[in-house]
C-alpha cells in the first residue's frame, strides 16, 4: 500500500502554488496601479510605495517554486514506488 503522506505532499504542494499564484496576482496588480493606493494625501505613486509588492511578487515567486518542487518529488516518489511494485 502506498504511504498516505505521498499524497498529502501533492495536495501540500498544489495547494501552495495555488496560494503563491494568487499572490503574485495582487502583488502585480499593486505594481500594475503604480503605489496609487498608497498612503493617504501621498499626493501620487512613490518609489517607496512600490518596493512591498516588488518584494511580496519575488517571495510569492519562490514560494511557488518550492510548492513545485514538493509536487516534483512526490511525483517521482509514486514514481518509483510503482516502478517497485510492478
Amino acid at each position: 500500500m502506498i504511504n498516505s503522506s505521498l499524497p498529502s505532499a501533492l495536495n501540500s504542494g498544489m495547494q501552495g502554488i495555488q496560494s503563491g499564484v494568487a499572490g503574485m496576482e495582487d502583488a502585480a496588480r499593486r505594481i500594475a496601479r503604480g503605489g496609487v493606493d498608497g498612503p493617504q494625501g501621498s499626493g501620487g505613486p512613490t518609489a517607496s510605495g512600490m518596493i512591498e509588492p516588488i518584494v511580496d511578487l519575488q517571495l510569492y515567486k519562490r514560494s511557488v517554486e518550492a510548492s513545485a518542487q514538493v509536487v516534483k518529488t512526490a511525483d517521482e516518489t509514486l514514481g518509483s514506488l510503482l516502478d517497485i511494485m510492478a
